[in-house]
């Protein structure tokens, strides 16, 4: 067994170890959901960074710098833009209508807004997006593991999966937000050591500057993906993301709010160019990798010393379980709160719903894992699912808070026309799109479009609230 493989486990029992024991302060569903709204600027900060740096901000984003260039800045780089706008704008508004009617995820909120209808839908939804992305971050943990020790990707998946199954069913948000303090802090750590190192190692700025395998690899504004274009694509179901809505639901008050995710979205603008960087050095290093997704492991194994590969490894493994947590965060509250207690069983006590989350936590990893074997792609699963959220539940969340017309029927027609328009662009292009007209921006365009002709049509005259 090599120091790399040594490290990671260690690190993931370690992780497994400090959620077993926060989690044994949770007494009820209102810890594992909302961690009892006591969450101040620092831990909202630390969680909703460690889940912003996941899979599809290291693995995926050196693969996308690896093939395209400096213009993947813009994968990361949207979700900085989506961060500024839900710290000053949606987040302080959604914490406030949590707070104020006691909900507990976005299916509460939906509910609250329009009707039981609307919350089933998004939850179905939101059920078939999240495992798209859990499937992308345990698919990043299988590349990693299976680079180190030389393993097929399913057994790093398994592994990964495990840590995170085990401690976040602990504890729910309430686990999650302490143990990604401490995730947060190694991925800084290493990834502040690792990448002068690896920048040294192509020569510097000056050596890197040679790589130029087409005449786009250096063009920053880049119209397409993963240009400029991937605004459309993150901004939306950023903002409207269940996961990261549900976090702010923890928040005790909206200054929490506004200080924790400006922090976020700061530390993202900065961390943007850190995967592409070693991505663009992995193309100088080794130019024919038959997979992008293996660009960033590939340094960190075999161009930079053991122990700072080592570190750099347990960064990027912290980077996908962190993100892997939300996304679990995201599955229980919805089956559990959204499906069970609302409609299967509405007479659960708090215990019940409980022991529910815990279940779903379970099943979704396992489903997690099966799928990320099959879709074999980071980019390709994380790009599903901000498709899906962004087009269903980006106009029903925004108009919902702004728009006091906006009635049940018209939230509903709004998800079915986002899904189908999308869903049509992908599967005439094969997901490519008609050159700026993307799925993600078809739906977009389609739910805004038919969110317009019901207000005409369906138009509430006065508000819920």
């Amino acid at each position: 067994m090599n120091l790399h493989l040594v490290v990671l486990l260690s690190y993931a029992l370690v992780l497994m170890a400090l959620g077993l024991w926060i989690g044994r302060r949770v007494r009820g569903a209102g810890d594992f959901f909302v961690a009892s709204r006591r969450l101040g600027p620092g831990l909202l900060f630390s969680t909703m960074l460690a889940a912003n740096i996941g899979a599809g901000s290291t693995v995926g984003a050196a693969a996308l710098g690896y093939t395209n260039g400096i213009a993947a800045w813009w994968w990361v780089g949207s979700a900085a833009v989506g961060s500024v706008v839900l710290a000053f704008w949606i987040g302080p508004a959604m914490r406030r209508e949590a707070a104020a009617h006691q909900l507990r995820t976005v299916g509460d909120y939906l509910e609250h807004r329009y009707s039981a209808a609307v919350r089933a839908s998004a939850a179905g939804i939101l059920w078939l997006g999240s495992l798209f992305i859990l499937a992308g971050q345990l698919w990043a943990m299988g590349s990693i593991i299976g680079t180190v020790a030389g393993t097929p990707p399913w057994v790093g998946c398994a592994i990964g999966g495990a840590a995170i199954t085990v401690y976040f069913t602990a504890g729910g948000l309430l686990t999650a937000a302490w143990v990604n303090v401490v995730q947060l802090g190694v991925k800084l750590a290493g990834f502040a050591v690792a990448l002068p190192l690896a920048l040294a190692a192509a020569g510097g700025w000056r050596g890197l500057t040679l790589v130029q395998p087409d005449t786009d690899y250096w063009q920053f504004w880049t119209v397409g993906s993963p240009g400029v274009l991937t605004l459309a694509v993150i901004v939306p179901p950023f903002i409207v993301s269940p996961g990261l809505l549900q976090k702010i639901f923890g928040a005790r008050d909206d200054r929490a709010v506004s200080i924790g995710v400006g922090l976020n979205a700061l530390g993202l603008f900065a961390f943007a160019i850190v995967p592409v960087l070693f991505g663009m050095v992995a193309r100088s290093q080794f130019p024919s990798l038959a997979a992008a997704d293996a660009a960033l492991p590939m340094i960190l194994v075999h161009t930079l010393p053991p122990m700072v590969g080592a570190i750099g490894l347990a960064a990027v493994f912290s980077a996908e379980v962190s993100a892997s947590d939300a996304v679990l965060f995201m599955l229980t509250t919805s089956l559990s709160q959204d499906l069970y207690k609302r409609f299967i069983n509405p007479a659960a006590t708090d215990s019940g719903v409980l022991r529910a989350a815990r279940l779903t936590a379970v099943a979704a990893g396992a489903l997690g894992t099966a799928l990320a074997i099959v879709l074999g792609s980071v980019v390709n699963a994380l790009t599903i699912f901000y498709t899906l959220i962004g087009v269903s539940l980006f106009v029903p969340v925004v108009a919902g808070l702004y728009v006091r017309r906006t009635s049940a029927a018209g939230a509903l027609a709004t998800m079915a026309a986002g899904v189908c328009a999308a869903g049509l662009v992908h599967l005439a292009t094969g997901g490519r799109g008609w050159g700026m007209l993307s799925p993600a921006v078809a739906g977009l365009t389609a739910a805004v479009g038919v969110w317009m002709v019901t207000l005409v049509f369906f138009g509430e005259r006065s508000g819920r609230f």
